[in-house]
């Protein structure tokens, strides 16, 4: 049976954050809210983990991750960060953008990109998200929860427990949340190179 959470989209409940994070470290697959849509998200060590979301998205071996980050101390020890690319994405967080990068030994290599050793990262600035990174105090390796066969993504907790009850271990209503993708921006190469445009304004890059 999944748990429903409803927590308050700008002021997460305490205790029910704290019930959320016990159950990532226990090894749960959630669905939350992000600044893009909602997201499925579990720890980056649950073996399991992206299997059981590829299963639930129906998705290729080849699907890139995201790490999602509380902030810029979360993120840092993932990926190489040059002068340039530290600037303008400090600039940027948080925010609706996912920085493609080289991972570090710190990212375990079945989540990188096979050949190109890099990693999809983003800061979200969605108030639950955040509080539930904080109380976790590490990364979620994560994925937009966009249903098999649809293009955008679920924008509120009740769609995804209704659309996915049994799969998910639980889903965290945070209210309605915009269904806008994330700007993409690679910073693989020399120079950036926007890969997707979303909603954060590509031009800063």
């Amino acid at each position: 049976m999944t748990r429903f959470f409803d927590v308050h989209p700008d002021n997460p409940q305490p205790r029910a954050v704290t019930q959320i994070a016990q159950m990532l470290r226990d090894d749960a697959l959630i669905g939350y809210p992000t600044d893009s849509g909602y997201a499925l998200g579990t720890r980056i060590g649950y073996p399991d983990g992206p299997a059981r979301i590829r299963a639930l998205r129906r998705l290729g071996e080849r699907h890139h991750f995201t790490l999602v980050c509380a902030d810029f101390a979360q993120l840092g020890p993932l990926v190489h960060l040059d002068n340039s690319a530290f600037r303008a994405i400090k600039a940027a967080t948080p925010g609706p953008y996912t920085f493609i990068l080289k991972a570090t030994a710190e990212v375990p290599r079945r989540l990188a990109h096979p050949r190109k050793k890099t990693v999809g990262v983003r800061i979200t600035d969605n108030p639950v998200a955040q509080a539930i990174l904080a109380q976790l105090g590490e990364p979620l390796l994560s994925s937009t929860l966009i249903p098999p066969g649809e293009q955008e993504a679920l924008t509120d907790g009740w769609s995804v427990k209704e659309r996915f009850d049994h799969l998910l271990d639980a889903v965290v209503d945070g209210g309605e949340v915009p269904a806008r993708p994330t700007t993409v921006i690679s910073f693989a190469a020399e120079y950036p190179e926007v890969i997707r445009v979303g909603a954060g304004d590509p031009d800063r890059f």
